[in-house]
């Protein structure tokens, strides 16, 4: 058994395919699959379940692979801390951010932390938290921006703020005379969502105590986008809820309603592997975030914080 052998089952569990997993380890299809080969023979089971059509591991298999992964990563990171002291702040960190943050937090902290740190190079992905939980569990993701709890044991947060969440009412509705609202005045009718799969969403839905659709009168609408939905409420009727960030530069739009203290919130961490052992770079990461948002949102005591799993 070698490393070299762990690389190639690891990378044909990540790309189900013979051929793109040998170019994704620069070798020939026919040198992978020798080797995968040999290391079944050697083990005396097999691996894959080369019947399937993507091919799949198999049961045993799997827990091949997943101690594989484990191993891996822990050789990278004994090579990471052999290197801690001469070159501690320099590399390339893939960097999965969710999609109701990425747009609001990203743009106010990377050139901060890019002029700070000229021997880092970052690699940003907008994805969606649970393919942020498999990138980093898989080790196709160094470090994950997302909201928290996770509740995942090899998985590390980091809390970095809790952002409140606001009211966006339209007009017409009876909440807009409303200084501030309270959840259990919101309306059961007439609110806007994200669609499935946004960690946001379950926690609205979750801080409304509800389970259901957007829908208005006789119009359903899900949307991948905050910004769609504040102008569906702007532009028609009804309400949604949005993250602080998301409007911290529109504070005088009198749609835009303060929940009462307790103010339910966000936890927005870092997420990286128990593995994950660059404390330097998390550190000035965790300083770069921190630096350039609003004091409230680290200085804050008194909050809710709304779960999303």
């Amino acid at each position: 058994m070698t490393l070299q052998q762990l690389e190639y089952i690891v990378a044909l569990d990540t790309h189900r395919h013979f051929v793109t997993a040998a170019d994704s380890c620069f070798v020939t299809q026919p040198t992978l699959t020798l080797q995968i080969k040999k290391l079944e023979n050697e083990m005396g089971t097999l691996i894959f379940d080369r019947s399937k059509h993507p091919i799949e591991p198999t049961k045993t298999g799997r827990q091949i692979i997943d101690r594989a992964r484990q191993i891996l990563r822990e050789v990278n990171g004994l090579k990471d801390y052999v290197n801690t002291e001469k070159d501690a702040m320099s590399g390339v960190f893939r960097i999965g951010v969710i999609p109701t943050v990425a747009p609001y937090l990203m743009p106010r902290f990377l050139k901060h932390f890019t002029d700070n740190n000229p021997k880092i190079s970052l690699k940003v992905r907008e994805i969606e938290s649970e393919q942020i939980i498999h990138d980093i569990k898989h080790d196709l993701l160094d470090i994950g921006i997302l909201a928290t709890p996770l509740d995942e044991s090899n998985i590390r947060e980091i809390p970095l703020y809790n952002e409140p969440f606001l009211l966006y009412v339209a007009e017409q509705h009876p909440l807009f005379a409303r200084r501030s609202v309270t959840p259990e005045q919101l309306p059961e009718k007439g609110l806007w969502l994200l669609n499935q799969g946004h960690c946001l969403r379950d926690q609205v839905l979750s801080l409304c105590n509800q389970r259901r659709s957007s829908k208005m009168e006789n119009i359903s609408y899900e949307s991948g986008s905050i910004e769609t939905l504040r102008n569906l409420v702007k532009n028609h009727m009804g309400y949604t809820l949005v993250p602080e960030l998301s409007v911290i530069d529109q504070m005088d739009d009198l749609r835009i309603k303060r929940f009462e203290k307790p103010e339910p919130t966000r936890e927005i961490s870092l997420a990286v592997h128990k593995g994950f052992n660059k404390e330097a770079v998390l550190e000035s990461l965790r300083e770069s975030i921190v630096k350039n948002i609003p004091d409230s949102f680290v200085k804050a005591k008194k909050f809710n914080r709304i779960r999303w799993r």
